[in-house]
């Protein structure tokens, strides 16, 4: 299809093809369905399809299946003649296997080119949340910030942000920094301290740093035409999914920030899935999720398609819901009441099909078989339709180690991220104004150690130079008196005896 992205087809007598219109894709979708359903599958053929048409994709690969799109498929895979009959079925004629041009990340540098943010980029906001900071404890965080900013402390990694902790911790420094921009606890500073101490436990360090990513190099095509898929290894990085959710939010908002507005493209610039998206919301305060609503509805109009892959609609809240204008629904399982409740919200949420009971169907779709709503082009979504998912192009699974390897060294972005740099910052002024201040209070030391013993040197040329003390003047003059009266005493003895004569 020229306009749009093939997902599949009925399969029956009508046998009506289902697809993506690349005008409406950047009004955003969402694929739901329980564990095992063909999530990832449904992620790869449209990844595929997107790249096809020229448009770049970022992808989040969880589970590590979707490695295997940067390789071709082949016929000697066990599931080829299931892949060839469920084409047949569903009159995709032009089936044939190729691989997807790919480009691997990893936050952690292990399964894919390093990516980095600094602690400025990422700000006192998603940080907080990241830390899971009280309100209080964001706002001292807020002005730390804030007073790096004024006394140009540049804040690149969580070394520098510790050692403003630190520095902050100072009585003078705190004092001083509380009248210009507000209390500043002790207690605060301690708390993020220990926060700051558990991410790094978590490998956060490593996500921190220079050189950060470039969001072009994300939105970029193959010399071919082709889009290029960013495949971003979360396989480690989803056991700490604060980090991985406020990751791929930070991702959003820098995309938000730096593109400019085009309005509605007739294809995207960038389509971005968010796998295990209810980690984004969960344990989210109402400010965040004002905020993530805010990006999903304006960001479409910057050319950018946000595709949230989740098990079950309800882990979206309903204002963020009603920004995704796409829909594909595999199976849900109804075994509870709230199970039960889930699956007649997700039915709702699609324009009724006369032909049968979505609530129904639901809960009887096989795997790769999903209820696909999309988009018209009069934005009008379409009426629900059950419809088999096309088999994908690209190998289903991940590659091995050695052909990561390779495809990560012929990569356009080999060696750009790969080493860590380390410029002078925050840590590297406030260590040095250290240095200086301890270089300065130890030659005020030095000074008067030199003046106390000038002082000991006075005092004892004074002795050595013969002048009496004043304990010694006091028993000359003691003596001098008492000689004199002595004396007085015997001449007055004497002269008296000679009147007498």
């Amino acid at each position: 299809m020229s306009n749009g992205i093939y997902l599949g087809g009925g399969g029956g007598a009508q046998n009506e093809a289902q697809a993506l219109l690349l005008k409406q894709a950047n009004r955003h979708g969402i694929i739901a369905g329980a564990t095992g359903t063909g999530k990832t599958v449904t992620l790869q053929i449209m990844a595929e399809g997107f790249s096809k048409q020229g448009v770049p994709v970022f992808c989040a690969d969880v589970k590590g299946d979707l490695s295997g799109i940067a390789k071709s498929g082949s016929e000697t895979f066990k599931l080829h003649e299931a892949f060839a009959s469920r084409a047949a079925k569903i009159g995709f004629e032009d089936y044939t296997y190729h691989d997807v041009p790919a480009v691997f990340w990893d936050v952690f540098g292990e399964k894919g080119h390093a990516v980095r943010s600094t602690i400025a980029e990422m700000g006192p906001t998603l940080l907080a949340r990241l830390m899971n900071l009280s309100e209080t404890q964001e706002g001292v965080l807020t002005v730390a910030f804030e007073y790096a900013d004024d006394e140009n402390l540049l804040l690149l990694d969580l070394k520098d942000l510790q050692k403003l902790l630190i520095h902050l911790g100072d009585k003078e420094v705190r004092n001083e920094v509380s009248l210009r921009y507000g209390n500043v606890a002790s207690a605060s500073l301690s708390a993020i301290q220990r926060r700051l101490l558990q991410l790094e436990r978590e490998g956060a360090e490593q996500f921190f740093g220079e050189p950060a990513l470039d969001l072009g190099h994300l939105m970029r095509t193959a010399d071919d035409g082709r889009g290029i898929v960013n495949v971003l290894d979360a396989t480690r990085l989803i056991n700490s999914p604060k980090l991985y959710s406020t990751f791929l939010l930070w991702l959003l908002s820098e995309l938000f920030e730096q593109l400019p507005e085009i309005g509605d493209p007739d294809k995207p610039k960038l389509v971005f899935f968010f796998d295990e998206a209810h980690l984004l919301f969960k344990d989210a305060p109402k400010a965040l999720i004002e905020k993530i609503e805010q990006v999903v509805r304006l960001i479409r109009s910057k050319g950018v398609g946000i595709y949230f892959v989740t098990q079950n609609p309800r882990d979206l809240p309903d204002s963020v819901l009603a920004q995704l204008g796409n829909r594909i629904q595999h199976a849900l399982r109804a075994y509870t009441p709230t199970e039960r409740k889930g699956v007649r919200a997700a039915a709702e949420s699609f324009r009724p099909n006369p032909a049968f009971d979505t609530g129904e169907v639901i809960t009887q779709l096989g795997t790769g078989e999903a209820l696909v709503s999309t988009l018209d082009a009069k934005s009008t979504p379409g009426i629900v339709q059950r419809t088999l998912i096309r088999p994908p192009s690209s190998q289903l699974g991940p590659i091995s180690a050695d052909e990561r390897a390779g495809i990560m060294s012929a990569s356009p972005v080999a060696r750009q991220y790969d080493k860590p740099a380390d410029r002078e910052s925050a840590y590297e002024i406030l260590l040095a104004k250290e240095q200086a201040a301890a270089e300065e209070a130890e030659r005020l030391a030095e000074q008067e150690e030199e003046a106390k013993r000038e002082i000991e040197k006075k005092k004892t040329r004074r002795r050595s130079s013969g002048r009496q003390s004043v304990g010694e003047a006091a028993v000359k003059t003691a003596t001098r008196t008492i000689a004199r009266d002595v004396a007085r005493y015997v001449l007055r003895g004497i002269l008296g005896s000679m009147k007498r004569r």
